[in-house]
């Protein structure tokens, strides 16, 4: 998992109410990847140091973080929230055969994305079984800004969120803005997001979108494949995990 900074979070001090920022320092802890120091959390979510601790200390005491050597992680409560969430997502349920029979048909990997709070959270994967594969893994974020699984999310959120996911990305930079919003019009007409190189250099992905029974967006599916091995198949790849996403969209409607 990536390590995480300041520039990945949107303006964390002035856009984060005060009754939420536990929330945000548990975030980036948990998004860190590995062990976190205390100056390395200063410096990603600019609070005083005074101010920090008093947010670590209530998330130690119940066990969503731990600390060893001054370094902060992901507590052992940490552990039933991941099992009751493997064992009583909806979606991830819904998503997970249909995930393994893309990859079966592929031979790539497939991802199962949702948006949370300005990032891209990957919720499932299903590994390729080739030797040479991309990295992406279950639990892993990023900016909801770039590569395929951003991109489609982007264009089926919300013009309000959208909007001010875009504006905090891309502070004043108009011109990029008005690109995007362009780029995103055109997912939304055609049903699905392609990138290349744009998180992973070398990476091809392609993004569906799903949509629950009230037509609601709730996540993608993204094929992810060395950009060597899918040159020649791409419009093969692309209608599969189109395909994938609607059949998933339907199981989510029938319930």
């Amino acid at each position: 998992m990536n390590e995480i900074n300041s520039s990945d979070l949107e303006s964390p001090l002035s856009a984060t109410p005060t009754s939420e920022r536990s929330l945000m320092v548990l975030s980036v802890i948990a998004r860190h990847g590995k062990p976190i120091t205390v100056k390395q959390l200063k410096d990603v979510t600019k609070l005083p140091q005074s101010t920090l601790y008093r947010h670590l200390l209530p998330l130690k005491k119940w066990g969503l973080i731990q600390e060893q050597d001054n370094l902060y992680a992901p507590g052992p409560f940490s552990v039933q929230l991941a099992w009751g969430f493997d064992h009583t997502s909806y979606l991830v349920a819904h998503a997970r055969p249909e995930m393994e029979k893309l990859m079966m048909q592929c031979g790539e990997s497939v991802g199962l994305m949702v948006a949370v709070n300005n990032q891209v959270m990957c919720l499932d994967m299903v590994e390729s079984q080739h030797s040479l594969r991309c990295s992406f893994s279950k639990g892993r974020s990023q900016p909801l800004l770039r590569g395929a699984s951003a991109k489609a999310l982007l264009a089926h959120l919300s013009t309000p969120m959208a909007d001010k996911v875009i504006a905090a990305s891309l502070p004043g930079q108009a011109k990029e803005q008005h690109l995007l919003r362009d780029e995103l019009s055109k997912i939304r007409a055609q049903g699905y997001a392609v990138s290349e190189g744009e998180v992973d250099m070398g990476v091809w992905g392609i993004s569906a979108p799903i949509f629950s029974k009230s037509d609601h967006m709730v996540g993608v599916i993204t094929l992810m494949s060395p950009a060597i091995r899918a040159e020649d198949r791409q419009q093969e790849l692309i209608g599969l995990t189109v395909k994938t996403a609607l059949v998933i969209s339907e199981c989510l409607k029938l319930y």
